[in-house]
Formats: C-alpha cells, sequence, structure tokens
C-alpha cells in the first residue's frame, strides 16, 4: 500500500521536539485529516510520530532518560530539518528562538490513537506534488531521518504491526550495523545486558534502555517507590507483542527477566525482534493508570 507524500513546514519555537518528534505544519491539513485513525479535528500544526524508531525521552511526564544521548538525537533531527540557531530555555526544555519554518515533507499512512500522523521523515522539498501516492523503497528510505537515526545509534528500532516488513527488515539492518558497531547510543545500552533499577535517577541519568522498557519501567517505580514487583505489574497490563524470533503471539512481560524481590532488570530480547500491537482500545496512559503513576501525555 502506497504513502501519502505531504509537504509543509518544521516549527520548533515554543515548543520541546525530541529526537523521535518534531511539530509540522502540513501545506494543506486537509491531507492529514483523511488518514485514517485519530481523530480528524484540524490544528495549525501537527505532532509527528516517527515510524520504526524510539529515541531516548527528554521530557515523559517530568521524567527522562540520560540526556547526552537523548539531546544528541534531538540535535540530529534539528539539524536534518534544517533547524539553525536553536536556543533553549535554562531547562533545555522548550526553544526559546531558532530559525524554524524550514521545509520538508513526510509519507504517512495513518494517525495513531494520539492523532499523530505516523511518518517518515524528509527535509527540503518533496519529488512529487502534494498528496501524491508514493512507495516508499529502499533507496527513499534510505534518505528519511528515520533510517539515518537508526544507523547513527541515536535511536531504538521500535516496530508496530503498521510497518511494512520489507521496511521493517531494512530498518533492523541498519541498527544491528550501529550496534556492531557501537555508534551512538549502543556504546552504553543496557537493555539486554541488565541493570539494576535501585533509584528513578539511574534509568533518568545513568543507564540507557528501550524507551519502552522505560515508560512502563519509570510509570512503576513512579507510583509504587521501588521496581521490586514490576514484571508482575506488566504482566497484568498485557502489552500484546509479536515474537518474530518465535513467531508467537504473546506479551511484554514474557521477555522482562526479574526475580522475585529483585531490582535486577533485563530484556531478553534485542528490541528489533519484537513487533508492537498499537492496542488501540486502550486509553493513552493506560499502564499509568493501572499501577496509579501520574497520567503521561504519550505511551
Amino acid at each position: 500500500m502506497p504513502f501519502t507524500l505531504i509537504k509543509g513546514t518544521f516549527r520548533v519555537v515554543g515548543l520541546s521536539p525530541d529526537g523521535d518528534s518534531i511539530r509540522f505544519v502540513p501545506d494543506d491539513d486537509a491531507l492529514v485529516r483523511a488518514l485514517p485513525g485519530g481523530s480528524s479535528g484540524a490544528k495549525p500544526s501537527r505532532q509527528l510520530r516517527l515510524d520504526g524508531i524510539d529515541a531516548l525521552e527528554t521530557h515523559y511526564n517530568a521524567r527522562h532518560q540520560p540526556s547526552r544521548w537523548a539531546f544528541a538525537a534531538t540535535d540530529a533531527i534539528l539539524a536534518f530539518a534544517g533547524v539553525k540557531n536553536v536556543v533553549w530555555d535554562s531547562r533545555h526544555a522548550t526553544v526559546v528562538a531558532a530559525d524554524d519554518g524550514t521545509r520538508g515533507w513526510i509519507l504517512a499512512r495513518q494517525k495513531e490513537k494520539y492523532n499523530r500522523p505516523v511518518a517518515f521523515l524528509f527535509a527540503g522539498e518533496a519529488p512529487d506534488v502534494d498528496g501524491a501516492s508514493v512507495t516508499l523503497d529502499a533507496a527513499l528510505l534510505r534518505r528519511s531521518f528515520n533510517l539515518q537515526a537508526l544507523h547513527q545509534g541515536l535511536a531504538y528500532p521500535t516496530f508496530y504491526a503498521t510497518l511494512f516488513a520489507d521496511l521493517r527488515t531494512a530498518m533492523t539492518a541498519a541498527a544491528v550495523d550501529a550496534r556492531t558497531a557501537k555508534r551512538g547510543l549502543w556504546q552504553e545500552d543496557r537493555t539486554t545486558a541488565g541493570f539494576e533499577a535501585t533509584s528513578l535517577g539511574v534509568l533518568m541519568d545513568e543507564v540507557p534502555i528501550l524507551p519502552k522498557l522505560f515508560r512502563r519501567l519509570s510509570d512503576y517505580m513512579a507510583a509504587s517507590g521501588t521496581a521490586v514487583g514490576f514484571k508482575e505489574a506488566l504482566a497484568e497490563g498485557r502489552d500484546v507483542v509479536w515474537d518474530l524470533r518465535t513467531q508467537q503471539r504473546t506479551h511484554l512481560d514474557t521477555f522482562v527477566e526479574q526475580a522475585s524481590g529483585s531490582v535486577q532488570i533485563r530484556l531478553t530480547r534485542d528490541p528489533e525482534e519484537l513487533v508492537f500491537d498499537e492496542m488501540p482500545l486502550q486509553p493513552p496512559g493506560f499502564f499509568a493508570a493501572l499501577v496509579g503513576a501520574p497520567l503521561p501525555s504519550g505511551a
């Protein structure tokens, strides 16, 4: 199935871009409204969710991941978009000045439940007319920020069931190459090696891990004050996952190793071996609500 090409500009002033999301102002918002999923309300700008990647969190419900790699990914997406002279506030949370309004375009097929277009991101002028149906092949994929972020080791591969298998294969190759070469965050990643979640500070400042795991674990720890019992709570959440190694449908807790009473945690699959379900019937922040944590703005 082809993607819809949507032209527009990037905006960051007064906003909080991060390594896998940036605000996009479409030239014709009707093209975004026509995408299936989400809601159809018109907005002057659209927050994007970049397909197939997840960069370290910079502002997840007042929590963050290690800033070295989180900010490196943010700097990379701004540079890719051609946004220059960026000035952040004192907390490095909001852009207070920048030469934004640069041109770019996206390829998208849908909006997700947070109403963000799920997109592949490109800079500059598009090769076709606004609204064109475009097949995303390997050559075009290499031009996207999505693939470049994986190749540079600035984001984790994070796949959902709506991502085409051929694109997933190409993105997996880029991620594995970066991990093998220890580029970017792979120098310090502890997702499958394991880590001791002795405090939220460890998650926020010391150990880069898959952001999906960080969001679930930090929600749990924010509510309970400890990581003990996290695997059991995760089992109650029933995050649907497809295991590419065994070709079986299961849940995320299946791949979390944690002994009873321990704060030692690791994921037993590499991130690219898992395909997550969007779980559209679950409300936003469902896991935070389940464990009693403050509701986040995205999960």
